[in-house]
């Protein structure tokens, strides 16, 4: 669950409300922003702003990469069954960045590079990306993601979130792959 103790129901309520009816069970993540609802729905809104301009492939993919880099199982395991869902088979999520193209390598490498250090990041990096054809909007896109997820990510570890037990029900080689930090949370 959580190190916190989350809101109850009675005052959490429309937001623990709406998290069941958006996912169909209450996400160990809602209960850790439980006590700040409105940073939660901050987040929301951040998130859906920065998704709105971008690839929605490319966003999962940077945000998958960021994930890992911060050794977060929660958001790995969401956005790795995301793109398993969509775009490729289970088997290929959890080898990424193995058999994409080299513009999809290359932001999978960039958003690892922002979440392990922006500081390090340079012009030549950046440059990088634009030779392979991404504009400056794209390159954004893909700080904004890689940045957005650190957030995230450290606010669900600090606060001792685990990834909902819903993920043990993935396939093997995903689930195994993509439970990088904490444990999935037991049944």
């Amino acid at each position: 669950m959580t190190f916190i103790e989350p809101a109850d129901d009675a005052v959490a309520g429309d937001l623990y409300e709406r998290e069941r009816e958006r996912v169909g069970y209450l996400p160990n993540y809602v209960r850790a922003f439980s006590l700040r609802p409105d940073v939660y729905r901050a987040w929301r809104g951040l998130v859906q702003s920065i998704m709105g301009g971008a690839d929605p492939r490319r966003f999962e993919l940077a945000t998958l990469a960021a994930a890992r880099r911060l050794r977060s199982s929660y958001c790995a395991l969401a956005h790795g069954k995301v793109l398993a869902e969509t775009w490729y088979p289970a088997d290929e999520v959890a080898a990424l960045p193995v058999g994409l193209d080299e513009v999809d390598t290359a932001v999978m490498e960039f958003a690892d590079r922002v979440a392990a250090d922006a500081a390090s990041v340079t012009r030549d990096d950046v440059e990088r990306l634009r030779a392979l054809g991404l504009d400056d909007g794209e390159i954004t896109d893909v700080v904004l993601a890689a940045a957005a997820r650190s957030f995230f990510s450290k606010v669900l570890d600090g606060l001792g979130a685990e990834p909902d037990a819903a993920y043990a029900e993935l396939e093997p080689v995903l689930r195994d792959s993509l439970t990088v930090g904490r444990p999935i949370e037991a049944r």
